[in-house]
């Protein structure tokens, strides 16, 4: 039998094989996947792997508090050898490790969101979470005139955002509201009921209650619940975090009287942006701090506002 000459085809297999492998995969690992927040930081990164000709592989646990599956994905896409790590750290002692074996094998990682216990990494982005917090704390403190007590429906231990948020509220209260006294702090845990829960322990252990402060969208959501339970909507002054549709509308009906707001869209851009510079061959920046807004019922329907409430989400995460 006549033997196949394969010296021909073997050239164009292997040429076949790079490309296929031309565009860079950049594995993007957010804290959970449950609230509008991360589906708009998948919009932004999503746009980024557009601009840039990288391929993005968005999977993250599904609630914010499962640090141990946030692991396994990490170590996961360092199995595969993706080109680049985009992640936000559910623990800021967890996922230390996780990174640092990332980091050995080559691979780039940019934290997100929310850092780590560790100045091992490529670049961190994130809002300026401490001033958001005192722009929080500041809006509270003006509703109230300065005087009386608040209590503060915070989100999990060991999240670096959430923490820096919390401790800039407590920073701006002490500093430029000595009038106003904060009489309790609970956790929600990232979870609409268990914030409903901590608000309601709150309104009972204080009747008379002037205002609220809840550090993220769920401990947000819960809150508002909480306080239309007890007929107490628009009677105890709540400043949040974040945004969704019902948020919003809400703030609008005055069950909400103000949110600050950060820009997830260009949070997971920004964040992509930076492996992109970095596998290009360029050196980006250490550290990207970026802006929140301050969103009351007088700027809510101005344009710039909506773009940020409302971005084009069903174009970008077309499958």
């Amino acid at each position: 039998m006549r033997r196949r000459d394969f010296s021909v085809s073997l050239p164009f297999l292997a040429l076949a094989g790079c490309s296929q492998r031309s565009r860079k995969r950049v594995a993007v690992i957010p804290k959970g996947t449950s609230h509008i927040f991360w589906l708009t930081v998948q919009a932004g990164a999503m746009a980024a792997g557009e601009q840039f000709g990288l391929d993005i592989e968005w999977n993250g646990p599904a609630q914010e508090t499962e640090f141990a599956r946030q692991i396994q994905i990490v170590d996961s896409m360092i199995a595969r050898r993706v080109d680049g790590i985009v992640l936000a750290a559910c623990d800021r002692k967890a996922l230390v490790q996780p990174v640092d074996r990332a980091m050995a094998a080559g691979i780039p990682v940019t934290i997100f969101d929310s850092g780590l216990d560790s100045e091992n990494y490529t670049s961190y982005v994130a809002t300026d979470n401490v001033e958001a917090g005192r722009m929080g704390g500041r809006t509270l403190g003006k509703l109230l005139g300065g005087k009386g007590t608040v209590a503060v429906v915070m989100h999990v231990p060991g999240s670096v955002s959430t923490m820096d948020r919390e401790s800039g509220f407590d920073e701006v209260m002490a500093r430029e509201f000595p009038g106003i006294r904060i009489v309790q702090k609970l956790y929600g845990m990232s979870d609409r009921a268990k914030a409903m829960a901590a608000a309601e322990n709150i309104l009972t252990a204080h009747p008379d209650l002037s205002g609220l402060f809840a550090s993220t969208e769920p401990s947000t959501t819960g809150t508002i619940l909480a306080l239309k339970a007890r007929g107490l909507n628009g009677k105890v002054k709540l400043v949040g975090f974040d945004s969704n549709d019902a948020m919003i509308e809400d703030l609008r009906g005055g069950a909400l009287d103000a949110l600050v707001v950060q820009d997830p869209f260009k949070i997971g851009f920004e964040a992509v942006r930076t492996i992109a510079d970095k596998l290009a061959g360029k050196t980006p920046g250490r550290r990207m701090d970026l802006a929140a807004r301050v969103v009351t019922r007088d700027n809510v329907e101005t344009p710039e506002i909506r773009a940020l409430l409302k971005p084009d989400l069903k174009n970008r995460l077309r499958p």
